[in-house]
């Protein structure tokens, strides 16, 4: 069944967001949440959505993310675009949502939408990783802190070491070099947050976007960023308390019928 056309809405379904770092999975039962979870991609992204499709439970498959095609192919899933699928979800969380943005393993997605929900105008970083987890994990390590680490030595700052480039072999060697010449590692992990923070909210002017902001994906875990996007961002800002899933939900609403915003 096709998710462009819409099913039943009392029809199980599985939505799967297929990314770099993890694969997310929702299950949907008479249009609600019956189960979700998130696992880490590793190398074989397809065998870890595999997993989740073994469980059974659902009688469609939806599939976003960079390996959708791939469970398309697969497990005859049908397919949504990334962009469709996060505006779906966020509006699904919170109808009143004017704007998203999804910070991920390995690319950033800013939407504007309409007042119904639909996308109005987006930007999507899919070709570096600058501001995105895998240069926050890349960043972590060279400082020598944890992910949680990173968050929290940044918060306990009060000022940022300025960071000139977000290309992450640059970066890294830039924040290196910092760190040899002794600098306090807690700036330059504020200064690291303050870098990806002035990207993004420049990249949410661009498309126009306005409150409430919903803020998705992984890096929403991380109350540094939460904390700069929130000061930076001229309306409100909202992060689901489980903001991995927002794009699976999304895929997996896309197959109900009016399942959301096209």
């Amino acid at each position: 069944m096709s998710g462009e056309n819409g099913t039943g809405p009392d029809v199980r379904v599985l939505g799967l967001d297929i990314g770099s770092r993890s694969v997310d999975a929702v299950w949907l039962g008479g249009g609600k949440i019956v189960d979700a979870a998130v696992a880490d991609s590793g190398f074989d992204p397809a065998s870890v959505a595999a997993a989740f499709v073994e469980r059974g439970a659902h009688d469609v498959i939806v599939a976003t993310g960079y390996g959708r095609h791939v469970a398309r192919e697969t497990f005859g899933a049908s397919v949504v675009t990334e962009i469709k699928a996060y505006a779906i979800g966020a509006s699904a969380l919170f109808p009143q949502a004017r704007s998203v943005l999804d910070i991920g393993g390995q690319d950033t997605k800013v939407i504007s939408l309409r007042e119904d929900g639909r996308v109005a105008d987006f930007e999507m970083n899919d070709k570096c990783a600058a501001g995105t987890g895998k240069f926050l994990e890349v960043m972590a390590k060279a400082l020598g802190f944890t992910l949680e680490e990173l968050g929290a030595e940044s918060m306990a700052a009060e000022s940022g070491v300025q960071i000139s480039s977000m290309c992450t072999v640059f970066a890294e060697s830039e924040v290196t070099g910092l760190v040899h010449r002794g600098e306090d590692r807690g700036r330059i992990a504020r200064g690291l947050h303050e870098s990806i923070a002035r990207r993004t909210l420049g990249a949410l002017k661009r498309v126009g976007a306005s409150g409430p902001l919903v803020f998705a994906g992984g890096v929403a875990r991380n109350p540094a960023m939460v904390e700069l996007v929130r000061a930076g961002f001229a309306g409100e800002l909202l992060v689901p308390a489980e903001s991995q899933i927002v794009g699976a939900y999304g895929a997996a609403l896309s197959a109900l019928a009016g399942g959301g915003p096209q």
